[in-house]
């Protein structure tokens, strides 16, 4: 019933706590989505996983943005959360209690997205395990290669894809 992308996304949410790599498994389903809407329910939760991420890193101003962005896209998406497993009430009071947290400054704390489908919680749960990780594990604070992600990352591959998009259309003028 639930796409694996998705899946994927909650077991990397609430085991690896991995939010790099929450947001890049959205941003691969989003943009299989046309058009491309930057309103869309998986932006919402994209801007939600990249808040933290920048909260735990202790970017502040980053984190304040992304959430806030992630509270208005998942707010207007208020009636349809149920049909992708979520609390709506609880997920915007979590959203709520994270931008507290951001705009106060104070440290990072892992959150639980609030599900209430069981058949999704299993599902990433099971994900989890497959990892050999549990579900709804607090982030590893010490893990640097969680929390600077994004600089330790291999960019190889984005970097050759902008390089010939750029050649391509440098041919086409």
């Amino acid at each position: 019933m639930f796409e694996q992308a998705y899946i994927d996304y909650l077991a990397h949410f609430h085991g690896t706590r991995d939010y790099f790599e929450c947001h890049e498994l959205l941003e691969e389903r989003w943009k299989e989505d046309k058009p491309l809407d930057k309103n869309a329910l998986w932006v919402g939760l994209i801007q939600l996983a990249v808040s933290l991420y920048h909260h735990r890193r202790e970017n502040f101003n980053g984190a304040k943005r992304t959430i806030q962005k992630a509270e208005a896209i998942l707010t207007d998406h208020y009636g349809e959360l149920g049909e992708y497993g979520l609390d709506a009430k609880a997920l915007l009071s979590m959203i709520d209690t994270i931008r507290y947290r951001i705009e106060h400054e104070q440290p990072y704390q892992s959150m639980e997205i609030p599900l209430m489908s069981d058949e999704l919680k299993k599902a990433a749960s099971l994900r989890c395990k497959e990892w050999g990780i549990s579900y709804n594990t607090p982030s590893d604070l010490h893990d640097e290669t969680i929390i600077h992600r994004h600089s330790m990352r291999d960019r190889t591959d984005v970097i050759n894809e902008r390089l010939e998009a750029l050649s391509q259309r440098r041919s086409s003028q």
